[in-house]
């Protein structure tokens, strides 16, 4: 299934802890907590361009499937890392965190887990 769309965050399991756990400092945590945004995925074939759009910031990482590619993390550190499929999923290793995004009932199921705390983003399509 594509992961080509735009998708609006429906609800988040674990937020505060996951944050507080990969270091994000307790005032920005604050902040995200209540950020409505949106996620922005191309896909083309094994190519992706994915951006997160926040109020005054948008956060994209373009990769392709098994080729290294420079990242950015929710915290803006910049590293290199290779998204592989792991069945219908995408999976990445953040370093502090490893992350999977899979399609899901036409919601863009997201999953991230540090320090034995899994964090949970469900998004809903919007287009």
């Amino acid at each position: 299934m594509s992961f080509t769309g735009k998708y609006e965050v429906e609800s988040q399991e674990n937020y505060e802890a996951f944050m507080q756990v990969i270091g994000i400092p307790a005032e920005t945590i604050q902040k995200g907590k209540d950020f409505v945004f949106t996620t922005e995925v191309v896909q083309n074939g094994n190519d992706f361009t994915w951006s997160q759009v926040y109020p005054g910031h948008t956060m994209t990482n373009q990769f392709s499937i098994g080729k290294e590619s420079e990242m950015e993390t929710m915290s803006g550190k910049k590293f290199k890392a290779t998204v592989n499929w792991d069945g219908s999923k995408i999976v990445v290793d953040f370093g502090k965190y490893k992350h999977s995004s899979e399609i899901v009932g036409g919601k863009l199921v997201e999953t991230s887990q540090a320090g034995g705390v899994v964090f949970k983003r469900v998004s809903k399509r919007l287009s």
